[in-house]
């Protein structure tokens, strides 16, 4: 008889529902935003963008994953006793690692919007603030409703998200933000035009007018090189 070795599966997108459960399917999808939001969202914002805030952003997620590991290696929390449906068992479930993922994202997205970026009304404002936290929420029940988690293996998530959340904010836009300009002037950030506009207070408007003042430049330009040509 050939001895075999039990297999583990990648579970990141592996998600599963109860067949004909519209609800659960939804959720299903809601609770693969962290995954959406960290190789769809930061990975499109580096290579188009390319702001350090966005990237302090990012690597502040990636340490909260860190933490989340290392807390359930020491608490060993098993998950709901449906995770033997859904072939989780082997994975310990205590803080959720959905929920703290979101509330990270969602309250460091909500303090930047209040504190650093700058809009032109309120209404934009608060509409960009509160605009993550419905995600949030809808991952946060897709854990307990698939059952994957408990409800409190996702409160204690969501805790551990939004003091990380808060104190990362903090540590980047207090301390970390004065060496921008100095990683900005280096040759790595330089070649590959890795850029800090945090002093700038609103970048759109900013990008904006000189993309049209560029443009004007340009046909100038075109416009005295055909004059010369004749």
């Amino acid at each position: 008889m050939v001895k075999t070795t039990p297999l583990k599966a990648v579970t990141l997108t592996h998600v599963r529902y109860e067949r004909g459960d519209k609800l659960g399917h939804l959720l299903a999808w809601a609770s693969l935003l962290p995954v959406i939001i960290g190789l769809g969202g930061f990975l499109s914002h580096f290579i188009f963008r390319r702001e350090m805030q966005a990237m302090a952003f990012g690597l502040g997620l990636i340490l909260s994953e860190f933490i989340n590991e290392m807390i359930k290696k020491v608490v060993k929390e098993a998950r709901p006793i449906t995770c033997e449906l859904l072939e989780m068992c082997d994975s310990h479930g205590w803080p959720s690692s959905h929920s703290q993922y979101m509330c990270f994202f969602s309250i460091y997205l909500t303090l930047l919007v209040l504190r650093r970026f700058h809009f032109t009304d309120s209404f934009s404002r608060n509409f960009t603030a509160i605009l993550p936290w419905p995600f949030a929420l809808a991952t946060i029940y897709s854990r307990v409703y698939l059952g994957y988690h408990s409800v409190a293996q996702v409160i204690a998530g969501s805790a551990v998200g939004l003091t990380l959340g808060s104190a990362w904010f903090v540590i980047v836009n207090k301390y970390l933000v004065k060496f921008f300009p100095t990683l900005e002037g280096t040759y790595f950030c330089r070649y590959l035009c890795i850029k800090d506009s945090t002093h700038i207070p609103n970048v759109l408007r900013f990008e904006y007018d000189n993309c049209r003042e560029a443009r004007k430049t340009a046909k100038v330009r075109y416009a005295s090189t055909i004059v010369h040509v004749l």
